[in-house]
């Protein structure tokens, strides 16, 4: 029988692909080590916590059966952050995309690549000119009014002389 081509999956079948051994090599950092042991860690203990308050529901505090429900749920949640985790890694390194390098010639100099951070460009501050040439008087009282807050800063609006 021949694969149903419209929703046949081939990413897992590429070598470095999400469902492969080697797909799964970059969840063998230190990094990812560490997020692994944390999470066994904290369903371990999340657990046990659970426990404790089963125990102390079983000896008549009747507050212990909230908290036997809500530490469970505190590790369900532990695993399903951990599992959206490990699916987010190994689908971005699926996903990205072979940008191969533009051809230089033999003669050219070296183009500097762009940098990862840009550095904000400031712009002059321009009031802008009103649309129909008319000055508004209600909009050069208040442009009046925030230039004086803005030249008294310690004032309140309430010491406005104009």
């Amino acid at each position: 029988m021949a694969p149903n081509h419209a929703g046949y999956d081939v990413t897992s079948e590429t070598p470095d692909g999400p469902g492969t051994l080697d797909g799964m090599q970059r969840l063998r950092t230190p990094a990812w080590i560490a997020r692994h042991v944390a999470m066994v860690v904290l369903v371990v203990g999340f657990l046990g916590l659970g426990w404790w308050q089963v125990t102390r529901a079983a000896g008549g505090n009747a507050l212990s059966f909230g908290y036997a429900i809500e530490w469970p749920v505190f590790a369900g949640f532990v695993v399903f952050v951990w599992w959206r985790e490990v699916r987010q890694a190994l689908r971005a390194g699926s996903e990205r995309p072979a940008v191969p390098a533009p051809p230089v010639a033999a003669d050219a100099e070296p183009v500097a690549a762009t940098p990862a951070v840009r550095r904000p460009v400031r712009a002059a501050r321009v009031p802008a000119a009103p649309a129909d040439g008319a000055d508004d008087g209600d909009l050069a009282a208040y442009n009046r009014y925030l230039s004086w807050l803005n030249a008294n800063p310690g004032a309140r609006p309430g010491d406005y002389p104009g």
